[in-house]
């Protein structure tokens, strides 16, 4: 076995391992090389792409039509090279409609050195957003075959949409992660979730299988200690970190427009810090 599929395998059973520990853990979203290099050095454990984060770098909006699956896997495998931490991606809908399209983009992620990503259950047609109940699940199904067909633990998550989509049904989306989990899925995912009683339902509905909660969106804000008395596994960060670092250019932008000003740089990571930052290792995966 080569190097290279040493690395990929060893970290496949670090991010599993992740999730049958006790305890919660945190998987930030990078979205590109240099961030996903930040986060490592901050001692994160493991990472998460994101594709509004992607989107936003490419100056695209997010959705579906924007980012193609080359552009994901692109990013995705910058990522995987930039560090020695395994990283999982939001490999969208599977970028097809067909069970066979997610069972394809589970096999083409594992190519490029990923330890896990997700698929959704979003079709991203605004007028039909959601797959029907029978659909989503065989894309499950097939995702998960094409996982347990690799050489080392792929971690699958299965995500559930609805909320997010102008659906707030909660029970139906329940429904889909406790047939997602059925279906053999590692992870189970519905971001939108607010409250305590909705996370608290879907933890209990698919125990033991752990669950993902997203923070950083408008609307719910606990703490890792408050989610891991709700029994939360893995907590990620969406788009949230990218947006945050585009609010500190706004920032400083809108300084030197309005006020002719540059105490930004005060706030700055210096030049020899940064350097230094992005030399070490340069090229880990």
């Amino acid at each position: 076995m080569s190097t290279q599929a040493d690395s990929w395998q060893t970290r496949a059973e670090v991010f599993q391992k992740l999730h049958q520990r006790t305890g919660i853990f945190v998987v930030p979203n990078p979205w590109d090389a240099g961030s996903a290099r930040v986060l490592e050095s901050l001692g994160f454990e493991a990472l998460a792409t994101t594709s509004a984060g992607l989107a936003y770098g490419l100056g695209k909006p997010d959705g579906h039509a924007s980012i193609t699956r080359e552009e994901t896997l692109q990013n995705a495998q910058s990522i995987v090279r930039a560090t020695r931490l395994p990283v999982a991606a939001d490999l969208e809908n599977g970028y097809g409609d067909s069970p066979s399209s997610c069972a394809d983009m589970i096999l083409l992620a594992a190519g490029v050195g990923l330890s896990g990503g997700s698929i959704e259950d979003a079709t991203g047609r605004p007028s039909d957003p959601i797959y029907p109940f029978d659909l989503a699940v065989e894309r499950v199904k097939a995702a998960v075959e094409a996982a347990r067909s690799l050489s080392y633990p792929f971690t699958l998550t299965a995500r559930a949409e609805n909320l997010i989509y102008g659906r707030p049904d909660l029970a139906d989306t329940i429904r889909r992660l406790e047939a997602f989990a059925d279906a053999g899925a590692d992870v189970l995912f519905a971001p939108g979730l607010k409250s305590k009683e909705e996370i608290q339902a879907v933890v209990k509905a698919v125990h033991p299988c752990p669950v993902n909660v997203i923070m950083g969106l408008s609307g719910s804000n606990f703490s890792l200690e408050q989610l891991a008395e709700l029994g939360v596994k893995r907590v990620s960060v969406g788009s949230s970190l990218a947006r945050a670092a585009y609010g500190a250019l706004f920032r400083a932008a809108e300084e030197i427009q309005q006020k002719g000003t540059f105490s930004y740089a005060n706030e700055a990571k210096s030049y020899a810090y940064m350097n230094s930052l992005f030399t070490n290792d340069a090229q880990k995966g």
